[in-house]
């Protein structure tokens, strides 16, 4: 596909995070590094930390099925790119789009709604998620701390100083954000995200 959008495209390719780190440090240049999140060998999320750190230069494309509002959150705050195959040229070339320096983030109704959570678990992630990495404020990462705690709306209230249907529109706006639909599902997520609450209270 790669050589046919762009003539004399040299494609290299490896079937594991480590072997491709030992094709990063062996060649001079690359122009565009694709990651699939789910490549064996690391957590996606700890291989873009590395790529971040040891490769800062090397464009990177974010390919994958899991296209979850949290995921793609967590892909943009590790500042990468995420990607579909169709604006491979517009990442190589420092593209943007809706002003996010020189990411591109798809638009809304591209994603597909698969999640990564959802997927076969993956080895712990290296560093604690913190709240906002998966795009939630602080009040609701009080509130789902809480959640986290076992509390129920009510004792959240009393706990935040709120009313019982404030915390109600709260963790609605919890579950949009992790792409769940009840308490259960939101605590799976948390773990599967490893979202850490520390600093939260």
């Amino acid at each position: 596909m790669l050589a046919q959008l762009e003539t004399g495209a040299q494609v290299l390719d490896r079937p594991d995070f480590e072997s491709a780190l030992e094709l990063l440090d062996g060649e001079d240049e690359f122009d565009l590094l694709l990651l699939d999140l789910a490549l064996p060998g690391i957590d996606g999320f700890a291989a873009l930390d590395v790529l971040r750190r040891d490769y800062p230069a090397i464009p990177v494309a974010v390919i994958s099925a899991f296209d979850d509002l949290p995921t793609v959150t967590r892909v943009m705050n590790l500042g990468h790119r995420a990607s579909f195959p169709s604006l491979f040229r517009r990442v190589v070339a420092g593209g943007c789009a809706r002003g996010v320096g020189r990411q591109y983030i798809p638009a809304r109704g591209a994603f597909s709604g698969a999640r990564l959570d959802a997927a076969k678990p993956l080895p712990p992630l290296r560093a604690p998620v913190r709240p906002e990495d998966v795009g939630l404020t602080d009040r609701q990462a009080q509130v789902l701390g809480l959640m986290v705690r076992g509390l129920s709306n009510r004792e959240i209230a009393e706990q935040l100083g709120l009313s019982e249907g404030t915390v109600k529109i709260h963790a609605t706006a919890v579950f949009k954000t992790l792409g769940v639909s009840s308490r259960t599902q939101a605590l799976v997520a948390v773990a599967r995200y490893g979202i850490d609450f520390t600093r939260v209270f």
